[in-house]
């Protein structure tokens, strides 16, 4: 039994750092860090300042700053925006099940577990801003959410934002080629009639939104509502992203030509075989999302992978950004995607915007994150040393204003580092250290 302070201080510290901080109000001043914008250049021995969760001023050692800021002395640190992971499984994401190859009416947030350990690896690895995703074993198997990682235990808490019908902003998850293909029940057996069927459900749904168009405000004159119809409407009306994973590069001009005949905007995922097919890739005018190490333990459409790709991607011209895939590669880990790619060729500039500003623009949310410019959402890193040195670590994360990690706090550290109970639930791990705390009193 350990005494009664010593339970009651870490059980305390713990909970106060699920707390926004009270300091958001007020400005904050970060001072003599390298930064690195991503829009613009590396500035020396530089000033950040945030305030109501956006960035109110950025620059050299001149700039302005209020007179009331809490100042931060982060002199030897390296400050850039948080990594925009756009493929994940954190908060042990579901979608659909075996009952049909494609289900465009499930919603991932219906399945978020924000207690996850995985929430909290994530922050450690410097991910502000993550697309959660649906498996790929389906077609279709649902829409994703976009969530900002702040402190939080509701989906609205973590919620990047909301669709004019009401349901989380985020995209639609699909898949071709060896995963949603299987030998049994309704799903499909070759790769022709996966493609097939995809068609068959978007000719649906353009029938649906005729009929909507046609109805207009007559409520009478409306179809009868079908959530799965809805949600691919908003695909085809640009309200949401496809975000499609393909590794082979037959399967890439497969999704390619869906994408040409019915006109929704989509990111490819992946990506394999993409340095076989860059230019044709930057010809279609899409994005693509990519691991420089994925499927560990072997897969067969994946035999091809080169971890060129990003450097044959960057040469076409593509916007291409990092997932993780979590699990496939933990989130602690984002950053080794760009030391990896420019080891094999991509350049600096490329990677730091893959982990950053390109990741915003696959999701539509350039305008909010991806770089440290006055106005845009203060997400942001304070590293110990240049982010693509294997000797670099995120020391804070911090999201709109707040920070949401400190590798200074034991607590935060064990997420990062790992160690007994680093897999716990942040919920259970409070649990324990107030159950801790209470056994002191007998």
């Amino acid at each position: 039994m350990k005494p009664l302070h010593s339970a009651l201080a870490h059980a305390l510290a713990w909970n106060l750092a699920l707390l926004p901080l009270a300091a958001q109000d007020k400005p904050q001043a970060f001072l003599g860090a390298r930064i690195i914008p991503v829009e613009g250049l590396d500035i020396d021995n530089g000033v950040l300042v945030v305030q109501g969760g956006k960035i109110l001023a950025l620059g050299g050692p001149g700039t302005s700053i209020p007179a009331d800021a809490v100042r931060h002395d982060a002199k030897g640190k390296v400050i850039m925006p948080g990594f925009v992971d756009t493929h994940s499984h954190i908060g042990s994401a579901e979608g659909a099940d075996g009952t049909a190859p494609i289900q465009p009416d499930v919603r991932v947030s219906d399945s978020l577990n924000l207690a996850s350990a995985t929430v909290m690896r994530a922050r450690a690895g410097g991910i502000t801003s993550v697309n959660v995703m649906p498996g790929s074993g389906h077609l279709l198997s649902g829409q994703t959410m976009y969530l900002k990682l702040r402190e939080g235990q509701t989906i609205d808490a973590l919620a990047m934002g909301k669709l004019p019908n009401g349901s989380y902003l985020g995209g639609m998850k699909m898949a071709n080629g060896t995963n949603p293909r299987r030998t049994t029940g309704p799903f499909p057996g070759t790769r022709a009639k996966s493609a097939a069927l995809v068609r068959e459900q978007f000719v649906k749904a353009q029938d649906y939104q005729r009929k909507l168009k046609e109805a207009g405000d007559d409520p009478k004159k409306k179809p009868a509502r079908d959530l799965a119809m809805e949600a691919l409407v908003e695909v085809l009306e640009g309200k949401r992203v496809v975000h499609h994973h393909t590794h082979r590069h037959d399967d890439i001009f497969t999704v390619l030509r869906l994408q040409k005949e019915f006109g929704f905007k989509v990111v490819l995922h992946h990506v394999s075989d993409a340095w076989m097919v860059a230019d044709e890739i930057a010809k279609a005018g899409v994005g693509a999302s990519f691991i420089a190490l994925d499927s560990p333990g072997g897969k067969l459409e994946t035999k091809d992978l080169r971890m060129t790709n990003g450097a044959a991607l960057e040469k076409a011209g593509v916007v291409a950004g990092f997932h993780t895939d979590d699990p496939i590669t933990d989130s602690r880990w984002f950053v080794r995607e760009a030391g990896l790619s420019v080891r094999a060729g991509m350049t600096r500039k490329a990677a730091l915007e893959a982990m950053t500003l390109n990741g915003a623009k696959l999701l539509d949310l350039q305008a909010r994150i991806g770089s440290l410019k006055p106005g845009k959402d203060a997400d942001f890193l304070l590293l110990s040393a240049d982010p693509l040195s294997v000797y670099s670590h995120v020391e804070e994360t911090w999201v709109e204003g707040v920070k949401v990690f400190d590798r200074a706090n034991p607590k935060h550290r064990l997420y990062a580092v790992g160690g007994p109970g680093a897999t716990h639930d942040t919920a259970d791990l409070t649990h324990l250290l107030a159950l801790e705390a209470e056994e002191t009193y007998q």
